[in-house]
C-alpha cells in the first residue's frame, strides 16, 4: 500500500502483505506528540518497553508496568489515523502461562485500543503465542537479542554469532511462524542469520541491527534523533541532532529571562 495513497489506519493483514511488495518502516513512540509527527511516514508504531529506558531514565526494560504500557499506547493511539499501533508486552506479564498472557494482552488491547501487541521469548513461548492468535490477539515475535533477557544474556550483546545460537534462532523463529505470528522481529542478530530467517519466512521480519534484507527496519526514535545518551548501538544511524537543538533554545530562553529580555509585552495580556 502507497503511502501517500493511505487514508486510513493500516491493519495487521495489510501489514504481513507488504512482504516482498515495499520496505516497512517503524519507529517507535510513547508520547502523543512524537507519534502525531511520524503517524504520516511510517507504517507501524512500537510503543516499546525501551520507554522504561528512554522515557524514564531507568537502566533497563525489566521494570515496566502494564498500566504504564496501556497509558502511553493510548497516547498513541489517540494521537493518529495513519500507523498501525503495536504494543509491548512488559516482562512478567505473559511468560507465566499462555492463559496469564491472555488476560494481560486483551486488556492492553481493549483498554488502549492497539493493534497488535509484541512478545520477546524463543520457541518456549511458542505455545503462548498459538493460544492467543487463535484467541483474536495478533502477535509480533521478538527473537534475537531480547533486552528482556538481559540478565540470562549477559548484557546486550548481538546474537547468533556461531553455529549454535545461529541454529536456535532459526529454530524460535520456525516456532513461532508455525504458531501464528504475523511478523517476526529480529534484534541484534548476525547479518546473515536474519537473511536466512528473513527467506524462510511467509510473513514480515522486521530488522533492528540485523539485516538490510529484513522485510522492514525498527528504531529507538531516541536513538535515531540524538537524544538517546552518549551510548549509540552499532546498528544505529542518527538522522538529526534534536539533543543539540534543544540545549541551545533551553540555554537561549535561560538567558533571555535572566537578562530580562523575556518575556515582552507583546507575551504579556491586557496590554495595547
Amino acid at each position: 500500500m502507497s503511502l501517500h495513497s493511505r487514508t486510513k489506519r493500516l491493519s495487521v493483514p495489510q501489514l504481513v502483505a507488504m512482504k516482498g511488495q515495499q520496505k516497512i518502516v517503524s519507529l517507535t513512540a510513547y508520547t502523543s506528540n512524537i507519534a502525531k509527527l511520524m503517524d504520516p511516514f511510517v507504517d507501524f508504531i512500537l510503543v516499546g518497553d525501551s520507554t522504561a529506558m528512554v522515557g524514564y531514565g531507568r537502566s533497563s526494560t525489566l521494570d515496566m508496568s502494564l498500566d504504564e504500557t496501556i497509558a502511553h499506547t493510548r497516547a498513541v493511539v489517540s494521537s493518529t489515523r495513519l500507523a498501525c499501533v503495536i504494543a509491548d508486552m512488559p516482562f512478567g506479564t505473559y511468560q507465566e502461562s499462555p492463559q496469564q498472557a491472555y488476560r494481560n494482552c486483551a486488556q492492553v488491547m481493549a483498554r488502549s485500543g492497539c493493534d497488535a501487541i509484541k512478545l520477546e521469548g524463543g520457541a518456549v513461548l511458542a505455545e503462548t503465542v498459538e493460544f492467543l492468535v487463535q484467541r483474536g490477539i495478533p502477535v509480533m515475535a521478538h527473537i534475537g537479542l531480547m533486552p528482556q533477557y538481559v540478565n540470562v544474556m549477559g548484557g546486550f550483546k548481538a546474537q547468533g554469532m556461531n553455529d549454535s545460537t545461529a541454529l536456535a534462532i532459526e529454530a524460535d523463529a520456525r516456532a513461532h511462524l508455525e504458531a501464528g505470528a504475523f511478523s517476526l522481529l529480529l534484534e541484534g542478530v548476525a547479518e546473515a542469520v536474519a537473511r536466512r530467517v528473513t527467506e524462510i519466512s511467509p510473513v514480515p521480519t522486521i530488522g533492528i541491527g540485523a539485516s538490510p534484507a529484513c522485510d522492514g527496519q525498527v528504531l529507538v526514535t531516541e536513538d535515531m534523533l540524538g537524544l538517546g545518551g552518549e551510548h549509540v548501538p552499532r546498528f544505529v544511524k542518527q538522522y538529526a541532532d534534536a539533543g543539540e537543538l534543544i540545549r541551545q533554545a533551553c540555554a537561549t530562553f535561560a538567558e533571555q529571562v535572566r537578562d530580562g529580555s523575556f518575556p515582552q509585552l507583546k507575551h504579556c495580556y491586557g496590554v495595547n
